[in-house]
């Protein structure tokens, strides 16, 4: 009885503190994933007041999290989208590959850490936070521009890449030989091609079968699916947020949007336990050592973000300023390289700190750069021109803009993307397809 009240006690506390911590962020604009992760380095293993009663808890919480955490991910896309990403959006993907997961998988080799090491650090490094990114357009007015587009499609590469990485970063963790490490991708990918293939042709159906009219059925039979099929998926060395993600990409229509507002709160709550339980395996005296290299990696892949944001507007024919700002508002990293580090902590524990102190430091500084690498680039092209580098033409919308003369010009219109913009790292459902001026 003793050991239950403790872990009541400890878990109300917990559960309480990421309530006011969540409310302090939104207060002041802030992500609350730094606020998460920094309370639980205070009270985990070396923190201030390390939590005991309720670890145990928080391991499964935090399991529960990151299945919830990509089942909504699945459910924002639909299989014609990602088959669409795929076709159109492919060679920005690969240099979003080539010119981020290098950064971290050279230091994770000049660190010592070997190959399994240099897979998971790269991973860190590569994915870029559709929470974080999903909110800052958001409040910067910016869900119509024409470089919107062009950032969903790499975020979308994004996640669809997960799929693959997810079970070849398992088997290598899981010490599998090459052998059974590619028979793990295999399977991966043909779990993802027999999703996608059932979503495009019997999509309807498996919606219909799944389907209910009462909130409460729909719920237990979505939820008791996906973690059914995580679990087989982590059986099968494919991984359990793999699994969670196909069956996301399954559902679609109404089910998928009913789907979405009954889990979205489960979501929030154990996305944010699983932030905390991260926070609360890492030990806070390992953090200043690796602050240094952390803030090296973070400055390398800032400018290859923003050459990835720069290179797939160019290719889609978006304007200089578009470029410039699909650049910027891709730097922020967040709850993939939470997972990826999660994941790899028990073999490799060295990269849980410098995770910890990267993610840190590029959730802050993302917004920013999402706000000022435009106008800073269009101060030095103004400079160089002799301009005053004001103006904005590639804002989608019906009023009118300014040319370089000062006369005004009609916008090209151009509709803004339907679909919904995920949000995970802030943990709340944001709107989408406004078009501001």
């Amino acid at each position: 009885m003793h050991d239950t009240t403790a872990l009541l006690v400890e878990l109300g506390a917990v559960i309480l503190g990421l309530g006011l911590v969540g409310r302090f962020a939104g207060r002041i604009g802030l992500s609350p994933i730094p606020l998460y992760l920094l309370a639980g380095l205070a009270f985990g293993h070396g923190g201030l007041i390390p939590l005991k009663a309720s670890e145990e808890f928080t391991a499964v919480g935090a399991e529960i999290g990151v299945i919830l955490l990509l089942l909504l991910l699945g459910l924002e896309y639909s299989a014609s989208e990602l088959v669409t990403s795929l076709k159109t959006q492919y060679p920005s993907g690969a240099v979003d590959f080539v010119l981020n997961a290098t950064p971290g998988a050279v230091a994770a080799l000049i660190l010592g850490w070997g190959p399994v090491g240099a897979v998971a650090l790269a991973g860190v490094t590569w994915i870029s936070s559709s929470g974080v990114i999903a909110k800052v357009m958001t409040d910067l007015g910016r869900l119509g521009n024409r470089e919107t587009p062009v950032i969903l499609g790499v975020l979308v590469m994004e996640d669809l890449a997960m799929a693959v990485y997810l079970p070849l970063l398992t088997a290598m963790l899981a010490g599998v030989s090459l052998a059974g490490g590619s028979l793990a991708l295999v399977i991966a990918l043909g779990a993802v091609g027999f999703v996608l293939y059932l979503a495009l042709r019997h999509g309807r159906l498996i919606s219909r079968a799944v389907s209910s009219d009462n909130p409460e059925m729909l719920l237990l039979v979505v939820l008791g699916l996906t973690v059914l099929v995580a679990g087989v998926a982590q059986q099968l060395q494919v991984s359990a947020a793999v699994g969670a993600f196909l069956v996301g990409i399954a559902l679609s229509g109404e089910v998928a949007e009913g789907a979405r507002k009954l889990l979205t709160p489960l979501r929030d709550l154990f996305a944010a336990v699983f932030f905390v339980f991260f926070g609360l395996s890492t030990n806070p005296a390992d953090i200043p050592p690796v602050l240094l290299p952390a803030a090296l990696l973070a400055i390398v892949t800032i400018f290859t973000k923003i050459a990835t944001g720069y290179y797939a507007a160019r290719r889609a024919g978006i304007g200089s300023r578009g470029r410039w700002r699909a650049g910027g508002t891709l730097v922020a990293r967040g709850e993939f390289s939470i997972v990826i580090a999660g994941l790899a902590v028990a073999t490799e524990p060295r990269i849980g700190p410098i995770a910890t102190a990267y993610v840190l430091i590029l959730v802050i500084v993302g917004p920013l750069t999402a706000r000022w690498t435009q106008p800073l680039a269009a101060k030095i092209e103004a400079r160089r021109a002799g301009g005053d580098g004001d103006g904005d033409g590639d804002r989608v919308g019906g009023g009118k803009s300014q040319g370089a003369n000062g006369a005004e010009k009609e916008p090209v219109a151009k509709s803004a993307p339907e679909r919904r913009l995920a949000s995970h790292d802030d943990l709340t459902p944001e709107p989408a397809g406004e078009t501001r001026e």
